[in-house]
């Protein structure tokens, strides 16, 4: 488990559709990677089965459900993002761990397996 410091109370809240072509604001990309306000958002501490495009019907479909799964999650209820030691990606993506209550909903999601701790690389999800 991810040790952070999360706020007291949870104070961030918005309605996440999946994203779709075109401008993106508030939305659900995949299972780890999601835009809230019009910043782009990596979930740091968890990494989810690829989409875009999967290696293997299996990362497909796991991957499908950890989409659903971090939808469910964050229209659940107030949330917060907390920094981590890095404050973007490579790719220019805020990385944050998401935490309700204190939790990280990273760790929702690794229980529920659909989701592995982030290591730093990227394993396969195929066999």
């Amino acid at each position: 488990m991810l040790a952070v410091t999360a706020p007291r109370t949870d104070t961030l809240r918005a309605t996440f559709p999946y994203c779709t072509e075109g401008r993106r604001v508030t939305c659900v990309v995949d299972g780890d990677t999601f835009w809230l306000s019009g910043e782009r958002i990596r979930i740091a501490d968890i990494d989810t089965p690829e989409l875009s495009p999967p290696r293997c019907e299996a990362e497909r479909l796991k991957g499908e459900a950890a989409k659903r799964r971090l939808r469910e999650l964050l229209n659940a209820g107030p949330f917060s993002l907390v920094a981590g030691w890095r404050d973007e990606d490579q790719h220019g993506r805020k990385l944050r761990t998401v935490t309700r209550d204190g939790r990280s909903i990273g760790d929702t999601m690794i229980d529920e397996g659909l989701a592995r701790r982030w290591n730093g690389k990227r394993r396969s999800w195929c066999g």
